[in-house]
């Protein structure tokens, strides 16, 4: 069958399936490893005897890469072929994996992880060049659900896939477990996808990667510090944020002289591309940094098991599973400002649940309160995403997405920086315990010796103390959970101003055109 054949029909025939095979296996490796180490930082935190905002950067360091790649993506794709770039990338994610598994110390694990996430990034971006290759961005709606696929099962499985193996193994294998994947992987690929016939048709904005990667990377890595730091008024914190920040601005002023800029700012003058950027960033920074909170909640207020929490969290993915697949549906012939404002308001009823938190409070009312999420989240993201590109000439959807990308790491960064802070801050104003210190000479909280029983008894035997030191101190911890969640609740209240300028009347997919350079460019990502 020919691609255009494959293109201009309605349904997602076995040729595209077979490429799609391809993109889900590579897009399961890189979400799962996401939410994987999400529930491991508490094992890091023992294992190497760091803090949590030391081994958060287990997770910030793979989001940096992630938004240092992403720019470069479209333009190597052509100047390199997808095929070719792809391979790359899922062997740069596998030898990343089988390194992170040799690290001694937190450090070592820090720096394999930017290695992983320089894989990673292109992985989703390449793979759905790919698959819109085969199938035309008229179908992007049908293409969402079969990529939503492995968005399904990281929130389901990889937390407890992770939990077992932590449990039952030891942490290493949450990153062994990626050897075999990438090698079927890479077989696959080599046999499944098309050759690679490049065909560069835009010069490289070298001068604009010069200013945007590293302006973002900076940026980042600032924002990222101030949980440690715990203040804006640490070096560390603003020195990169202001470097970064200011190469940034200059390659927005820069971005409208070049004709082909590394980042195209002036899609932005498409008012549904816009509107749908900021309702995903806005979102994103209040869900996605909550929701790393979720899992460390059931860790260390209610003495779960690794795997215990995992599996604790697997009804977000349910309520996922639920309605993913119909919003992928409904996104194709139903106008999102007319879905999304009801996905919102389901996601708003299963967050309130999580601002009433207590040391006692119901798994029943929890349970309820994630599976009530995952119904909202399944019909708010895509929909958002295709949406936007819907209305993009073919030529300008792989900008389109890569500035929604960029974006999307931005807030992520920015939502578990803010939540992070938030809790860290909450958590230090629990009451010291009069003589107990740290090997650091720090004083020992009431919170932060409950919160460490929880995770290890043994520390009980050490040190004897009342119990109701312990019973005061998850009240702390609890209540501390409990005031970050009505930020990050508060913030998901805010998506809704934004989220009401969705487009309510039906929008014309863009058609796909003659030029297939531009149809193979059309990197989609929800990471």
């Amino acid at each position: 069958m020919t691609q255009q054949s494959v293109a201009t029909s309605d349904k997602l025939d076995a040729a595209v399936l077979k490429v799609a095979g391809v993109v889900v296996l590579g897009a399961i490796m890189s979400i799962l490893d996401v939410t994987v180490v999400s529930v491991a930082l508490p094992t890091f935190q023992t294992e190497f005897d760091a803090s949590y905002a030391r081994v958060a950067w287990t997770m910030t360091g793979y989001t940096l890469a992630l938004a240092t790649v992403i720019p470069l993506s479209g333009w190597a794709a052509d100047r390199f072929g997808t095929k070719r770039l792809y391979m790359v990338a899922l062997a740069l994610f596998t030898i990343g994996s089988g390194l992170c598994a040799t690290a001694d110390s937190i450090g070592e694990l820090i720096g394999y992880r930017v290695l992983q996430g320089l894989g990673g990034g292109m992985l989703m971006p390449l793979g759905m060049t790919i698959m819109t290759r085969a199938a035309g961005p008229h179908r992007i709606g049908r293409l969402m659900a079969v990529l939503g696929i492995p968005m399904l099962l990281g929130p389901i499985g990889g937390p407890i896939l992770g939990g077992w193996l932590i449990d039952t193994a030891s942490w290493h294998w949450i990153f062994l477990i990626n050897l075999p994947i990438g090698v079927v992987a890479l077989i696959y690929a080599q046999m499944a996808l098309p050759k690679d016939a490049p065909e560069p048709s835009e010069s490289f904005d070298f001068l604009g990667m010069l200013m945007l990667s590293p302006g973002l990377a900076l940026f980042l890595y600032g924002v990222s510090s101030l949980p440690e730091a715990g203040t804006f008024s640490a070096a560390k914190v603003w020195a990169p944020m202001l470097v970064g920040g200011a190469l940034v601005v200059a390659f927005v002023l820069y971005s409208f002289k070049p004709r082909h800029p590394l980042l195209d700012l002036r899609l932005f003058r498409n008012r549904s591309l816009t509107i749908a950027s900021v309702t995903l960033f806005v979102f994103i920074i209040a869900f996605m940094g909550a929701g790393l909170l979720f899992p460390s909640y059931f860790l260390q207020v209610r003495g779960e098991t690794t795997l215990a929490a995992g599996l604790l969290m697997a009804p977000q993915g349910i309520g996922a599973v639920i309605t993913m697949p119909i919003a992928g549906i409904l996104a194709d012939r139903v106008p999102i400002g007319r879905t999304v404002p009801f996905a919102l308001a389901l996601i708003v009823v299963g967050f309130f649940g999580f601002t009433q938190v207590d040391p006692q409070t119901s798994y029943w009312l929890l349970e309820g309160s994630l599976f009530v999420m995952g119904l909202g989240m399944g019909g708010t993201m895509m929909p958002i995403m295709t949406s936007a590109l819907r209305t993009l000439q073919a030529q300008e959807v792989a900008r389109g997405s890569t500035l929604v990308n960029i974006l999307q790491q931005i807030g992520g960064s920015i939502g578990a920086a803010v939540m992070s802070v938030i809790l860290t801050n909450e958590l230090n104003g629990s009451r010291p315990i009069p003589g107990a210190v740290d090997p650091s000479g720090k004083p020992i909280t009431e919170a932060g010796l409950a919160i460490a029983a929880q995770q290890r008894p043994e520390i009980l035997q050490q040190m004897p103390v009342d119990p109701s030191i312990i019973e005061r101190g998850l009240d702390f911890a609890a209540r501390s959970f409990a005031h970050t969640f009505w930020v990050a609740f508060a913030l998901v209240l805010a998506t809704f101003i934004p989220a009401a300028l969705l487009p309510r009347r039906r929008t014309p997919a863009q058609p796909l055109g003659d030029d297939e350079s531009a149809q193979a460019r059309t990197p989609v990502v929800i990471h």
